[in-house]
């Protein structure tokens, strides 16, 4: 005898509003409320703003203050002009350097030589040496002083060209004798000056033997 079934036994307990159904669920591509989300890869976000520096900014260089011009216009203020050497000795003319350079600075060092009494004339006069029949003239320095006693000694340089860097001459005299052989003097020097023609002078006169210090 069948057992009667009771409505509890009848099937399982369903939700309400659930209708039972005899075949299983199949796979559909209508969405429904409770599915999820496909996943969609997103693309990287791209900012419109500029990055930013994150590097430290240098303070700007300051300027210095612009100097104050003298002129109105800003222009700078001339420069100021070179003060011009004043001539050398040696290029005055001939005569004024002799007169008032050679002859002081030549008296000064024959003092030096324990010779302050030499008398030292710059005059035009005919040349009176061995050699020169027609005794020109030119431009002559003369050296004179006592040695001791009547003894004389004197000495001339002759200037042919009228200039210090020109022809020279040199004679010598003793006891107002005649004077010696007329030589040249310091003829191949190119440059002269007055500290050289003092000295070349005093060479020549310590050559003679006429330095006291001889």
């Amino acid at each position: 005898m069948a057992e009667e079934t009771t409505p509890n036994q009848a099937e399982p307990n369903q939700s309400e509003g659930q209708a039972p159904t005899n075949t299983e669920a199949k796979a559909t591509d209508i969405p429904t409320a409770n599915a999820p989300e496909p996943a969609i890869d997103k693309p990287e976000a791209v900012s419109e703003a500029p990055e930013a520096d994150t590097a430290p900014k240098k303070p700007a260089a300051k300027r210095p203050p612009k100097a104050a011009s003298d002129g109105e216009d800003g222009a700078k203020p001339a420069a100021k002009a070179k003060k011009e050497k004043p001539p050398a000795l040696e290029d005055k003319p001939f005569t004024d350097f002799i007169q008032q350079d050679y002859l002081p600075a030549l008296k000064a060092g024959l003092a030096k030589q324990d010779i302050p009494d030499a008398e030292l004339t710059f005059a035009k006069r005919k040349i009176n040496v061995i050699g020169f029949a027609q005794a020109p003239e030119c431009w002559q320095v003369v050296g004179q002083w006592n040695s001791g006693g009547k003894q004389t000694r004197a000495f001339s340089i002759y200037f042919f060209d009228e200039k210090i860097n020109g022809q020279k001459g040199f004679s010598y005299s003793e006891s107002g004798g005649k004077a010696s052989t007329m030589e040249s003097f310091r003829i191949d020097e190119r440059k002269v000056d007055l500290g050289l023609l003092v000295f070349w002078t005093l060479q020549r006169l310590n050559a003679q033997k006429w330095l006291v210090r001889n």
